[in-house]
């Protein structure tokens, strides 16, 4: 343990002496602290100017723009701007810079938007004034204006026309945000490369933090869940205590003068269910496939404390918010790209909910040991966008000033929006919100070609069709990206596609050639990029090993209808889920024998159907130890007391397995598997859906009939 804390120690280090402020790095760059500081170094402009003339170069460019664009007919003097660029882009929180377009938080001076900001202009209203205007402009004219000031009242702002309005400008971002929040692509700043942190310099960067309450929310999407989930998280950023199923255990405990917990958020919910209460009734089962994603972990913690929101339909989301309220302090947005950290944050970030007077923090939401941190809160706040408060050592930049409604991080579909950690700080010094940039999660993109490549992402609730698989018949995802091939022969398989992928069902041996791309069909378009088809693997074979046949029996077993109990049906369903990581999951469904389900069974028990040959006779016990017959049933002396007893195995009667696909993709890499949600039964097609429904009216067309048949023989017997 001493060993990994000094090892630790030293790398931190080494690291602050690799980024001196010569290079003009910051090492609160996460995508860069593992040695990009030369690289970037050379890529500049081949000085070694410091991050504190850069930003005094901002002044020096609008200058120069200014000069290289002269107007001969009217010369206009050189002025000075009135405001300064943000230290940090409000979308992607990087360092902003007007020097290299290659680098991120570029700003190009020249544009409309960033002249603006830097000289804003006020401007005067002129409408057209109306009979009853000219009237009461009269009137205030008329009054007396020593009167109207001692009210507090500005006589030349009463009189329409007279008001200047200034022009609202929003706080610029840099160009690449700007392009992602306006054309939802990365436009000019296409070729930037973004480096994603490691759990390392996460753990380093939460480990600065200058707060002595701190809380992870650890995201995961519920696209591909549970994928997107990190394993050992608690402990990769420093062994955070997670409540056990002891009753005795503790919430949390304080470690180093500071308490960190962790809770799990499921976000995107309502691509699982329509409604609310569906995605309610899942959370039983949500809890279940966590444990099982947390391995030995999962057995021995509580899972209390996870939740499934969604902040597009606002589900819990308040409930969160109001938590981050209550708790104060620091709260870190963890998890891997595109699981919507970004969204989540700006929907449980607590606003309009700045006091008056400084609440009472734990300590002082600025970095230890920066001038900002000593001032008195006005002053802090003036001194935000002085440079003396940036400190160049840490991997945490400078808070941002404490607003009511603050400038909330880019909201991209595109992986790797956020480029370093977005601090913001709420109720006037009670906590701060950090939005972390996300780890590495799938490649799976670098194989599909770049206009097909925001096809992978599911953006909204997929309502599937039922595709009906044959045997010799594989179903392709993508024209050829994933391959779903049944193993069992003699067997009809029933799959539902949850992901924005294009399904195509064709025989095995045309499917094998598209995905080999040896063979091409105009009505198949192959998203996958020249050159994949000899990188195509099998993924695994995946049994479909889990029963829902009380779910998927409809009538049967429903309690209102026939009420048949599942040992009765002579039938069983098997299903499983096979998720494609950051994309979705495909649900595959078989119907067996129940016969054919017991021989599997028996083969799987055989081992353990032993028959005994020879029993030792029992030992007389004594009985004056009133707890002699609970001594044997103790776990850890019972297996020591009994002798081994030889044992007979017996034969299976036949060779069974279970109904099982095989999956091939991309160097057999992004697939997994999951116990089934049962997607299609939540998110059935509104024609298909079951709803209890009133009784039908009564056709009138048999009344018409009987009553022109009853008027004739009326007639007729008149007549």
């Amino acid at each position: 343990m001493h060993r990994a804390v000094t090892a630790r120690l030293l790398r931190q280090a080494l690291r602050v002496g690799e980024a001196a402020p010569s290079t003009g790095v910051p090492l609160y760059l996460c995508p860069a602290v593992a040695g990009l500081s030369s690289k970037l170094s050379s890529i500049s402009l081949g000085a070694t100017r410091s991050i504190c003339q850069r930003r005094r170069n901002h002044t020096e460019a609008v200058f120069s723009h200014n000069d290289s664009n002269p107007t001969p007919a009217v010369p206009q003097p050189l002025q000075k701007p009135v405001r300064r660029l943000p230290l940090t882009c409000s979308g992607c929180g990087a360092f902003t810079q007007t020097e290299d377009p290659d680098l991120l938080g570029y700003v190009d001076v020249s544009k409309r938007r960033i002249r603006e900001w830097l000289h804003p202009v006020a401007r005067r209203t002129s409408p057209v004034e109306g009979e009853e205007d000219k009237i009461v402009n009269a009137a205030l004219e008329s009054l007396d204006q020593s009167r109207l000031k001692e009210l507090g009242l500005d006589p030349a702002a009463l009189i329409e026309g007279n008001e200047p309005e200034s022009v609202p400008i929003n706080t610029p971002v840099c160009d690449r945000c700007h392009d992602l929040l306006h054309h939802s692509t990365k436009g000019d700043t296409a070729k930037l490369t973004m480096f994603h942190p490691t759990v390392e310099s996460l753990r380093e960067t939460i480990e600065e933090s200058p707060h002595k309450y701190n809380h992870i929310y650890h995201v995961i999407d519920a696209a591909d869940f549970p994928m997107s989930l990190i394993p050992r998280l608690n402990v990769l950023l420093g062994d955070i205590p997670l409540r056990t199923r002891n009753r005795r255990s503790r919430a949390g405990k304080f470690q180093n003068d500071r308490k960190t917990e962790m809770s799990f958020i499921i976000t995107r919910g309502d691509l699982l269910g329509p409604t609310k209460e569906i995605v309610d009734s899942m959370m039983p089962y949500l809890k279940d496939v966590l444990r099982d994603a947390l391995g030995r972990l999962g057995q021995r913690v509580r899972l209390g404390n996870v939740r499934c929101v969604s902040a597009r339909r606002d589900w819990w989301t308040k409930e969160v918010k109001e938590d981050v309220w209550n708790r104060g302090g620091a709260g870190w947005m963890v998890g891997k790209v595109n699981v919507g950290k970004s969204q989540l944050f700006e929907a449980i970030y607590p606003k309009g909910r700045m006091a008056e007077k400084p609440q009472r923090a734990s300590v002082s939401t600025f970095p230890r040991g920066s001038p900002a941190a000593s001032m008195a809160p006005e002053d802090a706040l003036a001194e935000d966008e002085n440079l003396a408060t940036v400190n160049l050592g840490s991997l945490l930049p400078p808070p941002r000033p404490a607003e009511n409604y603050p400038d909330m991080p880019i909201v991209s579909s595109l992986p790797g929006t956020t480029a370093s950690p977005i601090r913001i700080p709420f109720g006037n010094g009670k906590g701060e919100l950090i939005d972390l940039p996300g780890l590495a999660r799938s490649d799976l993109e670098l194989y599909v070609k770049e206009e097909h490549r925001q096809s992978l992402i599911m953006k909204k609730r997929i309502v599937p069709e039922q595709v009906t698989v044959k045997p010799g018949s594989s179903l392709l995802l993508g024209g050829g990206l994933i391959r779903i091939t049944p193993r069992t022969p003699d067997m009809i398989f029933l799959m539902y596609n949850f992901t924005p992928l294009h399904e195509h069902l064709t025989s095995t041996e045309k499917a094998i050639a598209f995905q080999n791309q040896t063979h091409q069909s105009i009505g198949l378009e192959n998203i996958t990029l020249p050159g994949t088809g000899d990188k195509m693997k099998h993924a695994g074979t995946f049994k479909l090993d889990h029963d829902v046949t009380k779910k998927r029996a409809g009538p049967l077993t429903r309690k209102n209808a026939i009420g048949l109990s599942v040992d009765q049906l002579p039938f069983r369903v098997l299903s499983v889920d096979i998720l494609i990581e950051g994309v979705g999951y495909v649900e595959i469904v078989a119907q067996v024998r129940k016969r054919a389900l017991e021989r599997i069974l028996e083969s799987q028990n055989a081992p353990k159907d032993v028959e005994r040959i020879a029993m030792p006779k029992e030992e007389p016990k004594d009985t004056s130890d009133p707890f002699s017959n609970m001594y044997s049933m103790r776990r850890d002396t019972a297996a020591n007391d009994r002798a081994a007893e030889p044992k007979v195995q017996l034969q299976p009667q036949e060779s069974a397995d279970w109904p099982a696909v095989d999956v091939y993709s991309p160097e057999g890499k992004f697939i997994g598997s999951r116990k089934p949600i049962n997607g299609w039964l939540n998110n059935k097609p509104r024609e298909l859906a079951e709803h209890k429904r009133s009784r039908p009216r009564r056709s009138m067309k048999g009344a018409k009939k009987l009553e022109k048949r009853r008027g004739r023989e009326r007639e007729r017997q008149g007549a």
